[in-house]
């Protein structure tokens, strides 16, 4: 859980060390709003992810299913600094499914954690095999890191982007191609054209 009194103990301590007054109107009562703050940015240490894949469901055919652009926000553990971007999971099931709102909640339970990209997505693509036990998983992340827009080499727009597979997406070639096929496709007239 996290410690709210530490946190503003150590707000009061940053804002001392860049030189502001912390009793100033301003800032009074900002060690407080960070606290709060963190609590829900890192809501994740306190998450599981087997508590949102534990319930799935049977299915009588295992058709890929793919769950794209979901919005994540998440925080470099090397400077503290957001990043963020979408989250896109494809797997094929192996009889059971679980409900898609159950995968959002799986990338949440990563992203609110001091975190890197890659081990997020690694994170992602084995809770996924782990906890639904499909014959295979893939996962790509395209993300935005304030520590390269906001500092260091400062180029903003520039995406970082991490993929993990898993079962048959690692194995078999085509089943990553129907993937990244799958992706680029942005909506449901580019479907229906590609099937008449």
């Amino acid at each position: 859980m996290v410690d709210q009194i530490k946190i503003r103990e150590a707000v009061r301590l940053l804002l001392e060390g860049i030189g502001e007054d912390v009793e100033r109107e301003g800032l009074k009562e900002t060690p407080d709003r960070i606290a709060r703050m963190y609590g829900e940015i890192f809501a994740g240490m306190e998450d599981n992810a087997a508590e949102h894949l534990s319930k799935t469901f049977a299915v009588e055919s295992n058709e890929i299913v793919l769950v794209k652009d979901i919005t994540f926000y998440s925080m470099c553990e090397h400077h503290l600094m957001p990043f963020y971007g979408k989250a896109h999971i494809a797997y094929l099931p192996n009889g059971r499914v679980v409900g898609l709102s159950k995968l959002a909640r799986t990338v949440e339970v990563y992203a609110k954690r001091p975190q890197i990209q890659e081990q997020m997505t690694i994170q992602i693509v084995e809770a996924v095999m782990e906890h639904l036990r499909p014959q295979g998983v893939m996962v790509m992340l395209e993300a935005e890191h304030t520590c390269m827009t906001m500092r260091g080499v400062e180029k903003p727009g520039s995406r970082t982007v991490t993929v993990a597979s898993r079962g048959c997406f690692q194995e078999d070639p085509k089943w990553q191609a129907l993937f990244f096929q799958m992706l680029e496709k942005r909506n449901e007239k580019e479907y229906n054209q590609d099937l008449t």
